[in-house]
């Protein structure tokens, strides 16, 4: 009897994708070649000799598979099939539906040297010495069904538990997923996590309708999380069945790239579970306690995340604890405990961090009975605000631990004992100017040259930078488009209306008269050199003296040169700018946009202190 391999089954499969009902499918028999369980399914190489391709048997084939129908280096028939893309590489992936077994395996992978018959591979008969009659395989050796020792996959698989230790053979059961490990083009998979925040449900309403949704905060023993969000029936179905600290196996969920704009932890990925997902509490199992991992940022660097959307986490040393305060909440008039601590770090920076609820009374209350021995805290997921300048808060995600085994406790426990209690520290907010309704934070902290900016042309790539700097505006060009006419309800741009006035897409509605808003570009300059920033209403009213509708009125009654004039007179004046930096795509090419976010006059005894600071961490490092 001949059997064979087909010699360009693999390049046929690559030139269809799929298979055609209306057409005759070619014989496609391949060797499988690392058979091995992922998941549900299983996952091998089909090689046809000359050529091999990644594939997947469908889940509902794994039984014949596990019965031993399909074995490693066996050969198959292959029916049906579709040819996938792999997203992330130049690479095809070839699902199996439908197979037939055609041998048992071969005592080795076919390789394509030998001649060929009528397309295939020739197997002939071979006598052999003892009477035993083989079948040979231009060379390979294929033993008959009698002397085969059936391996199966399931077999396979549990030698492989019996080769691991008992933690990595109960991984091995249910195949668990490493959090860092999931993308979204991942097929099946299964996390065990703990519960490390759960949010309340939430009524939304929208163009499509209305609904539900609330989300979970998870992690895994490595630390690693991410968040999880449920609509509608899953909201509902999944509720209860999460409960803060407990943990659970987790499958049949999707990942897609997380919106970095309310992006609350550190993962490119976001879940969604809907109602087929499957939660299934781990109560029969060892649970885990999640390692917290931090990423510090130094108390003198603090002052670019004011009033911003990304948490820190900061360690420092206790210098202050204050008693137990009652405060009364202005949304529900109910009454919540906050304790107040005072940190230091290296930087020789100090800044207030608020306690509240529970992490004032218990952790709080354990940092003020050792006080006296200024113990070290690493805190997790802090609010930075503007109060007093610059402030922290912890909220209900927030993680406090006293004395941590951390390197960063450690050499921070050595500075202090050798030189830290002894140096005089300054408040981080001293000389900051806390935020009003225009925008203004903390002008002296995070302070850097416009060339920092304009010689990293990656700067802002992935999310916008902020930074302070001290400049000149030195160019205002005076017939470039300065401002916009907009919606005196809405500020929203408005266009002529049929007959008169105009008209706001926004608010729907005819109105007789606008305002004019500014929107323009000023040249910037300082001792290294220049850059062009965008610039917005608020800011250019500063910057100019004037609103966009005085200035137009300048122009037409008094003529264009006191238009110009009055733009002259805006320039060379210092300013301390507060500036976001992203990267904008224009004609495929990326360029850099710098805008002012805020403008602050020059506070030249606050500018003075900061500068004489300067110079002696200059002497200092000079010394060392």
């Amino acid at each position: 009897m001949a059997e064979m391999i087909s010699p360009d089954a693999i390049s046929t499969i690559l030139a269809k994708p799929s298979t055609d009902s209306s057409s005759e499918l070619p014989e496609l028999v391949v060797q499988v070649l690392d058979l091995k369980p992922t998941g549900s399914k299983f996952t091998f190489t089909a090689s046809d000799g000359k050529m091999k391709v990644k594939a997947m048997f469908q889940s509902t084939l794994s039984s014949l598979i596990t019965s031993g129908s399909v074995q490693n280096l066996g050969l198959i028939r292959i029916l049906d099939y579709t040819l996938n893309d792999i997203p992330t590489k130049n690479e095809k992936y070839l699902f199996v539906t439908k197979f037939e077994t055609v041998s048992p395996a071969l005592d080795s992978e076919y390789k394509a040297e030998a001649k060929t018959k009528d397309s295939g591979l020739e197997m002939k008969p071979k006598q052999e010495m003892d009477g035993e009659v083989k079948s040979e395989v231009n060379g390979i050796v294929l033993k008959s069904k009698q002397e085969i020792v059936t391996k199966s996959a399931a077999q396979i698989v549990h030698e492989q538990h019996g080769n691991m230790a008992p933690s990595a053979r109960m991984a091995m059961t249910r195949r668990i997923h490493p959090l860092v490990s999931l993308n979204p083009y991942q097929g099946i998979w299964t996390i065990k996590v703990r519960v490390t925040l759960k949010g309340n449900m939430r009524s939304y309403r929208n163009a499509r309708g209305e609904g539900c949704v609330f989300n979970v905060e998870l992690t895994d023993e490595d630390g690693t999380q991410i968040k999880a969000t449920m609509f509608n029936e899953a909201a509902k179905k999944f509720y209860d069945k999460f409960q803060l600290g407990k943990v659970y196996y987790i499958s049949k969920g999707t990942l897609k790239v997380a919106n970095k704009q309310f992006k609350t932890v550190q993962n490119d990925y976001e879940m969604t579970l809907n109602e087929y997902s499957e939660v299934e509490e781990a109560s029969s199992e060892a649970t885990f306690i999640p390692e917290t991992k931090f990423n510090f940022v130094p108390i003198d660097e603090l002052g670019s995340y004011v009033n911003g959307r990304d948490l820190v986490d900061v360690v420092g040393v206790v210098r202050e604890v204050s008693p137990t305060m009652s405060i009364r909440r202005k949304s529900d008039n109910e009454t919540i405990p906050k304790r107040d601590i005072t940190i230091a770090d290296e930087t020789k920076k100090t800044v207030v961090v608020s306690l509240w609820n529970d992490l004032a009374t218990s952790v709080g209350q354990e940092l003020l009975d050792m006080a006296d021995k200024s113990p070290v805290v690493a805190i997790k997921s802090l609010k930075v605000g503007d109060f007093q300048g610059l402030s922290l808060s912890t909220l209900s995600k927030s993680v406090v631990v006293i004395n941590p085994d951390l390197p960063e406790a450690k050499k921070l426990r050595s500075w202090y004992d050798s030189e830290g209690k002894e140096t005089s520290l300054a408040f981080v907010g001293s000389g900051l100017s806390p935020s009003t309704k225009n925008g203004v934070q903390s002008m002296y902290s995070n302070r850097v040259l416009l060339s920092h900016i304009t010689s990293d042309p990656l700067l802002g790539e992935d999310k916008p930078a902020y930074f302070n700097v001290k400049a000149y505006t030195s160019y205002i060009k005076p017939d470039q488009t300065m401002w916009y006419r907009a919606c005196k309800t809405c500020t929203k741009k408005v266009t002529d209306a049929i007959g008169s006035g105009y008209w706001c897409e926004g608010c729907q509605k005819n109105d007789e008269e606008c305002s004019l808003r500014y929107i323009m570009t000023v040249k910037v300059s300082d001792a290294s050199g220049e850059a062009y920033f965008s610039v917005f209403n608020e800011q250019a009213e500063k910057i100019i003296g004037c609103s966009a509708d005085e200035l137009n009125e300048l122009k037409s009654q008094d003529g264009e040169s006191s238009y110009q004039l009055k733009l002259k007179e805006a320039t060379w004046i210092p300013h301390i700018f507060r500036v976001s930096v992203t990267l904008q795509e224009y004609n495929n090419e990326k360029r850099q946009r710098i805008t002012i976010r805020a403008v602050a006059p020059v506070d030249y005894a606050t500018e003075s202190s900061f500068l004489l600071e300067k110079i002696l961490k200059m002497k200092i490092s000079k010394i060392e």
